[in-house]
């Protein structure tokens, strides 16, 4: 070989060894495990607040991709769940309040329909009702969320093999313009299992075929209560993905997406306790995954997103300057809704006064109301004092917020939301809104295709990177609208 030749080869071996570099790793087989979890509500202060206040790493954190993942909706910058989700569940922007449809309204196909397509068995888990927003992206086309009835036939059609959480808004059409029946009724003539109850959920095994599966009390909107509320006999987020890997394990392999819900509905309230122990429940979730991963290292992916951040939290505030104090947190026992839907209730129907309710906050809230602040962090000020004086009155006097007391207590009850406010504040947190943000999200990722997820990249392309990982091709994909239920308002 002459010198020129040899300086030829040397130079092109170079060229494709820097090339495969610049690849990465070549995966050697698609997905054939697919776990996709979604925090909702769940940014970047979320996940911070609440490793802040465990003391420890989240799983989600230790995941070795990382990546940085903007929201936005077609029609908005600040999105809704609906839109979100649908860009998560199938690669496509749409409009606020879209469901598995483009803004031209057609249907566009979901990771879970792709996973069918498969042979892969698929299951639908959330802690808030099978049929909102995030959960019915993976199964449902309409032109708005709020078609709950329409959403819960879609879901009793789909032939998916695994529904649980949450129940159904609407199932028989109450709220609907044009009623198909009873979506539970319908489930059942579909195959599926009912199961509505602790002890009848863990006994499921695979025999018992196709499932829909709810928790006993579903404390607001067909929703699991809070996880600071539950009790031995509530069914919990963990529990629900544990026994769906059980039921959907096979040698096809699944699609599993799980919904951690109410972190989203904690911080529309600015609750900060509920919000951080139901992401400690997320997180417990996605460590069910985990050990499924260990068995089966080469076949399983993980992913791990926020649909949007919820509430404007911040990691520092004013009064606390520089200081925080998570620890105080935990002097909060009950959610906002517990104590408004039955501690405050109860009170209100007894007519007492601020004085009376004195104790029932130290006793639900840990704040003090007797003690030196600057010795005690729950120890309130006068003008706290104060703040909860004006908010207690306005609460039993039933007036809902409006006009400029939106800024204070968004749609809440005034004394439950200052309450929270004021908790957080001493731990050194703060909100600047009842709604949801446009701050970018984190998404991580490990197994099959995993190192995809590190970086910065749009909520569409998280969808497309977990088609690639499965051996799909990485776009969005339409859908025959005689082939699926596609509902118009």
């Amino acid at each position: 070989m002459l010198k020129t030749d040899k300086l030829l080869f040397r130079g092109f071996m170079a060229l494709a060894l820097v090339m495969l570099f610049m690849a990465g790793p070549a995966q050697a087989k698609d997905a054939k495990y697919v776990f996709f979890f979604i925090g909702d509500g769940m940014g970047l202060p979320q996940r911070a607040a609440t490793a802040a206040y465990t003391g420890k790493k989240l799983a989600i954190d230790a995941m070795p991709a990382q990546g940085v993942t903007s929201t936005f909706a077609n029609d908005r910058f600040i999105t809704g769940s609906a839109a979100s989700a649908t860009a998560l569940a199938t690669g496509v922007k749409t409009n606020i309040n879209y469901i598995g449809v483009d803004p031209q309204f057609k249907p566009v196909k979901n990771l879970s329909e792709m996973a069918r397509e498969r042979g892969m068995k698929v299951g639908i888990v959330s802690s808030v009702s099978i049929d909102h927003a995030t959960p019915a992206a993976f199964y449902a086309h309409v032109k708005t969320r709020k078609m709950y009835h329409e959403i819960g036939f879609a879901m009793a059609d789909s032939g998916f093999d695994f529904f649980a959480g949450g129940g159904l808004v609407d199932p028989t059409g109450k709220k609907s313009k044009a009623p198909l029946g009873d979506a539970y009724k319908q489930a059942q003539a579909k195959g599926y299992k009912l199961v509505n109850n602790k002890k009848d959920f863990m006994a499921l095994t695979p025999a018992d075929g196709k499932v829909v599966a709810w928790n006993a009390w579903l404390q607001d909107g067909e929703a699991l209560p809070y996880v600071m509320d539950m009790t031995k006999d509530d069914i919990t987020l963990p529990e629900f993905t544990q026994k769906a890997i059980e039921m959907l394990d096979n040698d096809k392999g699944f699609f599993l997406m799980v919904e951690g819900g109410k972190i989203d509905w904690a911080c529309h309230a600015n609750d900060a306790t509920a919000s951080i122990l139901n992401t400690v429940s997320f997180d417990e979730s996605v460590l069910e995954a985990i050990a499924f991963y260990e068995k089966h290292p080469d076949e399983t992916l993980i992913v791990v997103t926020g649909d949007h951040e919820c509430g404007g939290l911040t990691l520092g505030f004013a009064g606390t300057k520089y200081d925080t104090d998570f620890k105080v947190l935990s002097a909060q026992k009950v959610s906002f809704q517990k104590f408004t839907d039955e501690i405050l209730a109860a009170f209100k129907k007894e007519g007492g006064d601020f004085e009376a309710m004195k104790p029932v906050i130290t006793a639900n809230f840990g704040l003090k109301f007797e003690g030196d602040p600057k010795k005690d962090t729950l120890v309130l000020a006068d003008f706290q004092v104060a703040e909860l004086k004006e908010a207690f009155a306005r609460s039993m006097a039933s007036d809902k917020p409006e006009g400029s007391e939106y800024l204070l207590y968004g749609s809440y009850d005034p004394l439950s939301v200052t309450l929270t406010h004021l908790l957080n504040q001493k731990a050194g947190l703060a909100w600047t809104s009842y709604s949801h943000t446009g701050v970018p999200v984190s998404t991580s990722a490990m197994g099959v295709g995993a190192e995809a997820f590190n970086g910065s990249y749009d909520n569409v392309d998280v969808a497309t990177k977990i088609m690639s990982s499965m051996g799909i091709p990485a776009k969005p994909q339409y859908v025959d609208a005689g082939k699926v239920r596609v509902a118009a308002n």
